[in-house]
């Protein structure tokens, strides 16, 4: 026998100001934002959260200054990626340096 689901109460119901979000992070993955250049980023965020602010109007000024405050910081890596020369140029001196020397066991 299955399990009936029990119907969903506002204790477990998105608030506006999560789907506010997830519809902003939906976006911004959709979108291709984490790739463009930081000025492409703040104007395409501005233009999202005006769009944000008219598809959900019973948001406050608080409210969707925090729905973008949360998509920025989604959209700034958590690492610094290092350049792809970067990188090579790193294995490669790695590659050209000598190899540790190794001890060799006194047997006398």
């Amino acid at each position: 026998m299955s399990k009936k689901k029990a119907p969903r109460t506002s204790s477990n119901m998105p608030t506006v100001l999560d789907q506010a979000r997830d519809e902003l992070f939906s976006h911004i993955l959709r979108c291709g934002v984490l790739e463009a250049a930081p000025e492409h980023q703040k104007e395409w965020m501005d233009d999202t959260m005006q769009y944000i602010a008219d598809r959900y109007p019973d948001m406050g000024k608080d409210e969707l200054a925090q729905v973008r405050t949360l998509g920025e910081r989604f959209c700034r890596p958590v690492v610094k990626h290092t350049s792809a020369g970067g990188a090579a140029e790193a294995v490669q001196a790695e590659e050209q340096s000598p190899p540790p020397e190794q001890e060799t066991a006194d047997v006398s």
